[in-house]
């Protein structure tokens, strides 16, 4: 059995108070590892064509505000 088999066994066996205390482990730890990946993906320089395209749409006015 694999690992993640293994975490999906124990997962679905939880009770409902542990399910719902995982969910929100889960969701902190999920929010900062992809907080870190976009810190990275940043100061790698991988989002600067992305940041460059935003930056020129704005300029032309062509966004909106949210």
């Amino acid at each position: 059995m694999s690992e993640i088999e293994q975490l999906e066994q124990t997962v679905s066996n939880l009770s409902p108070k542990d399910l719902a205390q995982f969910r929100a482990w889960f969701l902190e730890f999920d929010v900062r590892v992809w907080d870190e990946q976009i810190a990275s993906d940043l100061k790698a320089g991988k989002l600067d064509s992305l940041l460059a395209e935003a930056r020129t749409e704005y300029e032309q006015g062509k966004t909106r505000p949210l």
